[in-house]
């Protein structure tokens, strides 16, 4: 049974970001995910990274495939590529209506190790699958999303009609009030928080948090379910940071000193 209980504001998870991290959070929110190294140490210093903590930090990220460096300019490698997919996924999930179908996926396949089970665990939660007892998994049939190819080595898709309510069956699979509880908490952290870097933080929060995020049917969902609300201000802190750089690079430009 999935656990219900709701933080206080002052109690939700604020992770502390470390230099890889933060440069991470801000490609991941960027559209192409890359910056001058410049733009970068300006960017990290209201969280009192230095110059020098940076550079050895994306020396380290260059080396284990983090990023790709070419000339000043870095951008996320292709395997974070992947990951900036899913948090845009995330942030902007495509749904179709619900007509009253389950998506299942029955585990098939036998003999496989820990990490194997625990790496297939890993992706059907990806794919905002819940398990309703080991080895079946299942959830409203209204996402638009593609399940992947290999799937199918391991499992059989099938589509469901549960005899239990949907809404019973729902509140078992997730724990939406514990969800939601957090989701208010993190609204009120974002709308109080004042320094960049207090923003920061707390909006890294917001996107682990829709990641987690069942999107769910609305009819399936408890009142005031703060999911859209949450996408909206994450919308809404992206485009700023967006914008910011654009007016930071029309200033060098102006001063004579184009982006590298």
């Amino acid at each position: 049974m999935p656990n219900n209980t709701s933080p206080q504001a002052d109690e939700v998870e604020l992770r502390p970001l470390s230099a890889r991290s933060v440069v991470l959070s801000l490609l991941l929110g960027l559209h192409p995910p890359e910056l001058p190294v410049r733009d970068l140490v300006r960017s990290v210093e209201p969280f009192g990274i230095a110059g020098s903590t940076l550079r050895a930090a994306l020396s380290r990220m260059v080396t284990a495939g983090d990023l790709r460096r070419a000339d000043s300019v870095y951008r996320l490698s292709d395997r974070l590529l992947e990951r900036q997919l899913r948090q845009d996924d995330a942030v902007h999930p495509e749904t179709r209506p619900w007509r009253g179908d389950w998506e299942m996926v029955v585990i098939t396949a036998t003999g496989r190790g820990p990490a194997e089970r625990a790496e297939l665990r890993t992706e059907l939660t990806r794919l905002r699958l819940a398990e309703l007892r080991e080895g079946v998994w299942l959830r409203p049939a209204n996402l638009l999303r593609a399940l992947p190819d290999d799937l199918g080595q391991v499992a059989e898709r099938c589509t469901a009609r549960p005899d239990r309510a949907a809404p019973e069956l729902s509140a078992n699979l997730w724990p939406l009030d514990a969800w939601a509880g957090t989701g208010r908490a993190l609204l009120a952290r974002v709308a109080h928080a004042r320094r960049p870097s207090d923003r920061f933080t707390a909006f890294a929060a917001v996107v682990r948090h829709l990641l987690a995020d069942p999107v769910l049917p609305p009819e399936l969902l408890p009142a005031d379910w703060p999911g859209a609300r949450l996408r909206d201000v994450y919308a809404d802190y992206r485009r700023e940071l967006a914008e910011d750089a654009r007016v930071r690079d029309g200033r060098e430009e102006a001063a004579g000193h184009p982006r590298a």
